[in-house]
């Protein structure tokens, strides 16, 4: 069934070719097979279809069926032809001329992207007691003109570029199966890459539409070597109608059975009950698991991520206590509330100003507990004097906010592959979501025995600005 598939797709393609009015299959565009047998009603709205424009197709079990085949539509182009607005560069134009900046944090890089001026990919060493090492490398800057004419300069090459890409079809990148429309910024000039004769590290930036973006980085990735992708989610975007997320129309093929073949081909109906057999011990067991009664639940969005080389151990959201945000706060910064997170086999537990566990729980052999990490705010006061116990972020209209604090619990468990102490660096995070009090937990452990744990909630967004020089978190007022 799916070589049928594949036959009819191959064959779309070289009827095509062969001068019959069929368009040219593109990627871009996604198609579904249906099987409607003998008897067909095509739809009157959406996609137009045609009774001259199938194809017969034959399955190795010599089953025929008459696949008709769809006039492909792309979606609806009216808006974009009557669009008269801002170009897109004149849209992410208040992005670059406030100079804010977007962070993503990974397993053992922290990228900063400063829009229309760098990117910078670096790493802190964080050991306890000893000078502060930071390695770092540019992976692009905007080239430096002369001030005096820098501004109308870069308005000339900005309006070049959109008149080009006006003129061009616009990129498109695939994003999460989707292929998403996006805005190019190129850096260049970064530091020199020693692995291509000291050529400097470039990068292009595509900055897409998402209406309830922050300007945050979706992703970097080295496409070839020293050469980088970056992706920003912006809405300042999505006033362009050519830059909307929009999904592509889904076209229906509908291959009616010939007689002597049954409704659907026989191998087809093989594989998909096979593939429901192999769901079903899944299910049972995610019913089995499901709290019903609980204030605790667990969503679905848990999944273990591999970065680079570096290993992030768990990540997971967890809705916790329907408390109110006050009794949360208050009860959360006394540490007698704790935040739960993390899939596989280790789980973890932290408790604000006391302690971060990593722990296990076995119905025959109990709960197994290493303490990752112990608070001093001592030692957490010596740690912030090194390293950065907040960091900011700047709003639109000018003003500056705290983005994160990291706090420092050391004095853990001592470590077999270091005979150190296990220590930990915490990470609390604004984010939002459409549950207030979710929380996402995840662990990295970019050395051996030396963590990060990263807690992200919007929880954490009422109590940020309340942080002193040491990241210390207090009661709002």
């Amino acid at each position: 069934a799916p070589a049928l598939l594949c036959g009819l797709l191959a064959a779309v393609a070289a009827l095509a070719e062969g001068g019959r009015a069929l368009p040219q299959l593109s990627d871009d565009i996604p198609f579904r097979v249906n099987w409607p047998g003998t008897e067909l009603s095509l739809p009157t709205t959406g996609v137009l279809y045609k009774e001259d424009n199938y194809i017969i197709m034959t399955t190795v079990d010599k089953e025929k069926y008459k696949c008709l085949l769809p006039l492909i539509a792309s979606g609806n182009e009216e808006e974009e032809k009557d669009y008269k607005g801002p170009t897109p560069g004149e849209l992410l134009e208040p992005l670059f001329k406030q100079s804010s900046c977007s962070y993503r944090i990974e397993s053992y890089w922290t990228y900063e992207v400063c829009h229309g001026k760098h990117i910078r990919q670096y790493h802190e060493e964080k050991e306890t007691g000893q000078k502060i090492n930071i390695q770092e490398y540019y992976l692009g800057n905007m080239i430096m003109k002369n001030p005096l004419s820098e501004p109308e300069e870069s308005r000339e090459l900005s309006c070049g570029y959109d008149l080009l890409l006006s003129l061009t079809q616009i990129p498109t990148k695939n994003i999460e199966g989707q292929m998403t429309p996006y805005y190019p910024v190129e850096l260049g000039n970064g530091t020199p890459c020693s692995l291509r004769q000291n050529l400097p590290r470039s990068s292009t930036v595509m900055y897409i539409c998402h209406p309830e973006a922050k300007h945050e980085i979706l992703s970097v990735a080295e496409v070839t070597t020293c050469e980088y992708e970056v992706v920003i989610l912006t809405p300042l975007l999505c006033n362009h109608p050519k830059y909307r997320f929009r999904a592509s129309p889904v076209n229906d093929i509908f291959c009616q059975s010939l007689p002597g073949s049954p409704l659907k081909p026989h191998n087809l109906e093989q594989l998909e009950k096979q593939q429901e057999m192999l769901k079903m011990p899944f299910r049972r067991v995610k019913e089995e698991e499901m709290p019903s009664t609980k204030e605790e639940k667990f969503s679905s969005i848990h999944k273990p991520v591999a970065v680079g080389s570096h290993q992030l151990l768990t990540v997971g959201t967890t809705h916790i206590s329907k408390l109110t945000d006050e009794q949360l706060i208050k009860e959360f910064l006394s540490g007698s509330y704790c935040f739960h997170g993390g899939v596989g086999w280790w789980k973890y537990e932290f408790c604000y100003g006391k302690y971060v566990h990593q722990y296990h729980e076995d119905k025959e052999s109990g709960k197994t507990s290493v303490v990752v990490g112990t608070w001093s705010k001592e030692e957490h006061i010596e740690w912030s004097r090194k390293n950065a116990a907040r960091t900011f972020y700047l709003r639109e209209d000018g003003t500056q906010t705290v983005r994160m604090v990291s706090h420092f619990y050391g004095n853990g468990d001592v470590c077999d592959l270091t005979d150190k102490p296990r220590q930990v660096t915490v990470k609390l995070k604004c984010k939002e979501s459409d549950s207030p009090h979710a929380v996402t937990i995840y662990m990295l452990e970019p050395h051996s025995c030396q963590y990060i744990l990263g807690v992200e909630s919007p929880v954490i967004c009422k109590i940020l600005d309340t942080a002193d020089e040491y990241g210390l978190l207090s009661v709002p007022s």
